[in-house]
């Protein structure tokens, strides 16, 4: 009888998804002030994102293929191990062109979070995916309840330091990792890869077209280039509009991981069983746009101005935690068990081209006018919820 791990997987998977996430969050707060004296204006910021997301859009599709054949493990340890050195690379830094030569280092292995949701899909039963991937937006929260603490705190003493903080985080967790996490993956449901998985235009292709996925995937491309466009402007907004600080930025974003973390820990796993997964999808999309569209509207110049602009980013953290698991849940469980690294992989090269085109976007449209990317990102989420509808009919499930 094979020895019970002292800690289950699961939650090894979710305390690496928060020490990534802690390494993320941390630099948001801070990175429009650390990157600002190489010459890096609004434009420049959000190429940053857009350059992460082409790299991991090339390698997400091919990571994803490779950990169906080798199994889980050992690409999430290269990619936890990659996240590391980007952030040693980033801290170091001293001129404008290595920060992105940082960000495609991590984009290149930035397979975390695909490959730990098909390590979470391999482990639980189909009826309690969409509870276990509303885990993994929890994990998300506390990332960014610490993070930004921890960056908007250290960054008083040296803005760099909290980047190097990030790195060594990273490599324990490579090595808890290596020692503690088991293979979630049976070698009987592994396949091996093909020459097409190497093309991710090919891969995400097969998958948008599947009709039980197709516009769930495409939704969930919209919803990712208007969050990530409008995301990657956000602090220009809090810093340009309404005249906040580091500090401010930072307490912002442990809001967003506050209200992600009380429901996506608990709150969604007693939604899912009383509403649904696609009931949620819609309220969550719903609530996204609300939020985004009342951003502009915010007095910038009266003392409520701060209650205001944390009401709007409550809903908006209310909206994805609630949004996001369901319909990553709805696209797992209409697709078998052989294809689960394959679509979610798939799903991050979609979501990595949004991170291409979304700050791209958003930076062009903050040039002209500095509050039209969370107006606009509004009516994107409504446009997401409607390719959502399409897909939402049940299906049969079998390999592809």
């Amino acid at each position: 009888m094979p020895q019970r791990p002292l800690i289950s997987p699961l939650i090894l998977i979710l305390v690496t998804i928060v020490i990534d996430r802690i390494g993320e969050s941390l630099i948001f707060p801070i990175l429009p002030f650390l990157v600002e004296p190489f010459g890096l204006d609004a434009l420049g910021i959000t190429l940053l994102f857009s350059v992460f997301a082409a790299a991991q859009f090339l390698a997400a599709p091919i990571l994803g293929a490779l950990s169906d054949q080798w199994g889980r493990r050992p690409i999430l340890l290269f990619c936890v191990f990659g996240t590391a050195v980007s952030y040693f690379v980033f801290a170091l830094a001293n001129q404008a062109w290595i920060f992105f030569l940082s960000r495609i280092i991590d984009g290149v292995t930035g397979g975390v979070v695909s490959t730990a949701q098909a390590y979470i899909a391999d482990s639980s039963k189909p009826e309690n995916r969409a509870k276990n991937f509303g885990l993994t937006g929890a994990a998300f929260g506390i990332g960014f309840i610490v993070g930004p603490a921890i960056g908007g705190s250290l960054a008083i003493i040296n803005p760099r330091l909290p980047i190097f903080l990030a790195g060594a985080i990273a490599l324990v967790n490579v090595v808890v990792a290596y020692f503690t996490l088991p293979e979630s993956l049976p070698k009987d449901q592994r396949s091996p890869m093909r020459l097409q998985d190497l093309n991710p235009f090919r891969q995400m292709g097969t998958f948008l077209v599947v009709p039980q996925i197709s516009g769930l995937m495409v939704s969930l491309f919209i919803f990712n280039f208007a969050f990530g466009g409008f995301t990657s402007v956000f602090v220009l907004i809090l810093k340009n509009v309404f005249g906040w600080g580091v500090a401010q930025a930072g307490l912002v974003f442990m809001v967003v991981g506050i209200v992600s973390t009380i429901v996506q820990a608990g709150l969604i796993r007693r939604l899912i069983p009383w509403l649904g997964e696609v009931r949620l999808t819609i309220v969550g999309f719903i609530c996204l746009a609300g939020a985004l569209m009342i951003l502009p509207w915010i007095p910038r110049l009266e003392p409520g101005v701060s209650i205001g602009v944390f009401g709007s980013v409550i809903l908006l953290a209310f909206g994805v935690g609630i949004m996001s698991p369901s319909l990553r849940g709805l696209i797992s469980n209409r697709v078998s068990a052989q294809d689960q690294g394959k679509v979610m992989g798939s799903s991050q090269g979609l979501a990595s081209v949004a991170g291409i085109l979304g700050p791209a976007w958003a930076g062009w449209v903050f040039s002209g006018s500095q509050l039209a990317p969370a107006w606009q990102a509004g009516l994107l989420m409504i446009l997401a919820l409607g390719f959502a509808l399409l897909s939402l009919r049940p299906v049969s499930v079998k390999p592809l």
